[in-house]
């Protein structure tokens, strides 16, 4: 795999930080952010301590205390 440009490897942190994921038509859940399959490792690992501390904002910013992939699993369950 040859280097990623910084603002190129940036971008695509950003995208695998971000909750929103695609929904696999045929009903098997969520699907990986096609972004994490284009970091290499370090990226990956930086990507998924990025990811947690959001969520971490997240849930302090919502009343019940609940992140947006909480959100979106209760939506699910809830048949939304």
């Amino acid at each position: 795999m040859k280097p990623l440009d910084p603002a190129d490897r940036d971008a695509l942190i950003e995208e695998v930080v971000s909750a929103h994921r695609e929904r696999d038509p045929r009903g098997g859940g969520f699907r990986s952010s096609p972004a994490f399959w284009d970091l290499d490792e370090a990226g990956r690992l930086e990507a998924a301590d990025a990811a947690a501390r959001a969520r971490v904002l997240e849930a302090a910013l919502d009343p019940e205390g609940r992140s947006t992939t909480v959100l979106a699993v209760l939506a699910i369950l809830r048949g939304r």
